[in-house]
């Protein structure tokens, strides 16, 4: 291999491994400059913030998707005692404070979250060896850099034998996202706009065309929102969610659509973030015999290293938006800083 870049002898056709360093781990997050962060604010007129988190306990049940649990809380102890609406004169007589202590369990992607580029990679051949490994963006591998055990036992809720961390994200942790402050112009691309309720697969044609619609300026650097109704929809449905119908409903992108994924990496934006499940269709098109099953995710996780948020809600924020005639705030959406961690849930923040 060469000094450059040791994990590695040959790139994805298309992606950025290498572009912004050997040992890059933030991939399109380097667009985020000084002079991004300017133009976020700049687009500050009213002073009025949006939340586009949907509650961290939505969308409720497991139903869709069963791997992915509701968080649980509960509460800590106290010498002894359940320390929650805890007496601490029960211990320390005279003592007038009364005290609440508590943890949550957790699934980082039930909610509104960011994928981090560990979340999805792809088998390929990196060493020109003819055999693909498992990898992620840039190169870090799977078993080396990005590490998780063996057995079924020390997955899932930690339990008496398994009761610490199984799993490390050695090198692409969400750390990196988190420590970078996630911090510029966000463009919002009404998709509910243009198509609705109804299930829509969007490709390049459909895309361009609310681009020229709405006159959207999309220019490098910018953090990318789509707008499709999905978490209105899931909000709505107070944690009962039908998947039935909710599989059914609102816009998603075609990541079979090359000339879509082309335009995504033209555009260097740094960042998606769509309030839908999973940004593209999924199942997704059909392809070749051996291709990825959520295209889309390879094509910006594991080539690009372009961040992926889902499940934002932001219904509010397109509306008013549209309401007065702009596309364009201040994004503000760090991650939690969890070092290891691949994903993370978000509060992000829209300041217009």
């Amino acid at each position: 291999m060469s000094d450059a870049n040791p994990r590695w002898k040959q790139r994805p056709a298309g992606s950025t491994w290498g572009d912004f360093g050997p040992d890059d781990q933030l991939g399109r997050l380097n667009l985020l400059t000084a002079a991004k962060v300017r133009q976020g604010v700049a687009e500050v007129q009213e002073g009025l913030r949006f939340s586009l988190s949907l509650p961290l306990d939505y969308p409720g049940g497991s139903a869709l998707n069963p791997n992915r649990k509701p968080p649980v809380l509960r509460p800590l102890q106290r010498k002894g005692l359940v320390n929650f609406n805890c007496l601490l004169g029960d211990l320390e007589p005279g003592r007038t404070d009364v005290l609440s202590d508590d943890m949550a369990v957790l699934s980082l992607q039930y909610s509104t979250q960011w994928d981090g580029l560990a979340h999805a990679g792809q088998l390929f051949d990196a060493n020109g060896d003819g055999v693909p490994e498992p990898l992620y963006y840039n190169g870090f591998a799977a078993g080396r850099d990005v590490l998780g055990p063996l057995l079924v036992s020390d997955t899932g809720m930690p339990t008496a034998e398994s009761s610490g961390s199984t799993s490390c994200a050695k090198a692409l942790g969400i750390e990196g996202m988190a420590q970078n402050g996630v911090q510029g112009r966000g463009v919002m691309m009404d998709l509910h706009a243009h198509y609705g309720d109804a299930r829509s697969l969007i490709g390049y044609d459909e895309w361009m065309r609310v681009i020229e619609a709405d006159r959207l300026e999309i220019e490098p650097g910018d953090m990318l929102c789509l707008h499709t109704g999905f978490a209105q929809a899931v909000l709505a449905m107070q944690k009962n969610p039908d998947p039935v119908v909710l599989n059914n409903r609102c816009a998603v992108l075609n990541g079979r659509d090359e000339k879509l994924l082309q335009w995504i990496s033209d555009s260097q934006i740094a960042v998606i973030a769509a309030d839908n499940y999973a940004i593209e269709a999924h199942p997704a098109q059909p392809g070749a015999d051996c291709c990825a099953a959520l295209p889309l995710h390879e094509h910006c996780l594991f080539k690009l290293g372009l961040h992926l948020g889902e499940l934002w809600h932001l219904t509010p924020l397109a509306q008013w938006l549209r309401a007065h005639g702009r596309s364009r705030f201040l994004l503000t959406a760090p991650p939690l800083n969890l070092p290891g961690a691949i994903a993370s849930p978000v509060t992000p923040i829209a300041t217009v």
